[in-house]
């Protein structure tokens, strides 16, 4: 089974919580803090390993957490920080965020490594908090949270050249005959259902990869049929290679079926049509062919490139082959995420913004305050509540974020509940 898209859920580790500690020697008195720090957190790292073909592996472990730091130790001793998890995946694959859509990593070289959720710091020890005002402090931070998120992973073929057309027109045969490969050949449509590579040699010591891609029929672009699992593997091609069934023999019409083909490809990505394109008129040893390929020639017009081949009888394969070599050496790479740079001076522009506060308010049906954002949260759970002074800290922190005032724009009172995460606190005054 060829699986080439699948969600996974990843977290990066989280840092070990600092401690708080004290000098405790025989003979030295009034000692000091001697809390160390917590380690950091693991990342989790997505490695190319070019000896992967799918994603079938993350079908069934769809979960992958990092180890967290170790914690801070007394005699100020840090924690040790915790070994990256790296996770083995096929070249051509591109990892987006499931919420936002954003492409968080494209790979594609063999080793190449890209960090997809980020470990978290280290809480600072009660060393980290001593000032002559308070030269010893029972403060120190919990770890901070690694990142955690969905994620989608696209497997997207790493192929020089695609073959595309409707189904039936000779493509598997094509690459069958042109290379080592040996896919699966028979009469009927949708024969191809997973992409199946093959290595070209062209005289002179020249080769290329080619695809072998599943049909395209109308709607692809729109899911229908095998559209996206089609059309996915093709926008890494640099050139496309056009097969058409010139006999007709299924009632088609060439020319139709050419026009179809480049709507959909337009449809779904109008970079693809920015690919040089050559047309291979396949099955020219049926009858008819001649015609058809003539009244084609005459609607495409003198500027397409037009190969008749006989994918059986391997009539014209030199030909296409040496034409697809040359088109290859003057056609570049194609970049996955397309970046539009302005031309021309730059001036920084400046406007005043109103800044981010960080957090939200809402209030619940009870009456409950609730509040909530990532920083207010990422401070919450950086915080130890089994000690006086750092409650008095996080207390000092909502108030300088403007939590408090916030809460009484909202029409919090004295003993009002106010509650972070699952944890409930009264509003005082």
């Amino acid at each position: 089974m060829f699986v080439d898209q699948v969600k996974v859920y990843v977290k990066g580790g989280d840092g070990g919580n600092g401690m708080v500690a004290f000098r405790r020697e025989k003979y030295v008195p009034d000692g000091g803090p001697a809390g160390g720090d917590g380690g950091k957190g693991a990342d989790v790292i997505f490695e190319v390993e070019e000896g992967l073909r799918t994603l079938m592996d993350f079908r069934f472990t769809r979960h992958f957490k990092a180890q967290r730091g170790e914690h801070g130790m007394s005699k100020g001793m840090h924690g040790r920080k915790a070994e990256d998890m790296v996770v083995k995946v096929p070249p051509g694959t591109v990892v987006t965020d499931a919420e936002t859509g954003q492409v968080i990593a494209d790979l594609v070289h063999h080793k190449q490594r890209a960090v997809i959720a980020k470990g978290g710091r280290g809480g600072r020890g009660n060393t980290r908090f001593a000032t002559p005002a308070n030269p010893a402090p029972e403060i120190a931070e919990n770890g901070e949270p690694g990142v955690e998120r969905d994620i989608v992973m696209e497997l997207k073929v790493l192929a020089d050249v695609g073959l595309v057309g409707f189904p039936s027109v000779g493509k598997s045969t094509l690459l069958s005959v042109v290379s080592s490969a040996k896919p699966k050949i028979a009469a009927y449509h949708f024969t191809t259902i997973t992409p199946n590579l093959g290595v070209v040699a062209v005289d002179e010591g020249r080769s290329f990869v080619m695809a072998d891609l599943p049909g395209l029929i109308e709607g692809a672009h729109e899911g229908v049929g095998l559209g996206h699992q089609f059309l996915r593997h093709i926008e890494r091609t640099r050139v496309i290679l056009h097969v058409i069934d010139m006999s007709g023999m299924e009632g088609r019409d060439p020319y139709e079926d050419y026009v179809k083909i480049n709507d959909e490809l337009r449809q779904y990505n109008m970079r693809l049509t920015e690919r040089p394109q050559i047309i291979v008129a396949n099955k020219m040893d049926l009858p008819e062919a001649e015609e058809n390929l003539k009244a084609f020639k005459e609607k495409v017009g003198e500027e397409a490139l037009v190969f008749p081949i006989s994918a059986v009888t391997r009539q014209g394969l030199k030909e296409v082959l040496y034409a697809t070599a040359d088109l290859l050496n003057v056609t570049p790479e194609f970049p996955m995420i397309h970046e539009e740079k302005e031309e021309g001076s730059h001036r920084v522009v400046f406007k005043h913004e109103k800044e981010d506060t960080g957090f939200y308010i809402t209030r619940d049906s009870d009456g409950t305050f609730v509040i909530n954002g990532p920083r207010i949260e990422k401070l919450f759970k950086m915080t130890d509540f089994t000690r006086d002074e750092t409650v008095k800290r996080f207390a000092r922190q909502l108030r300088s974020l403007g939590v408090d005032e916030a809460l009484r724009a909202k029409g919090a009172e004295h003993g009002d509940t106010v509650r972070i995460l699952k944890y409930e606190f009264e509003f005082v005054e």
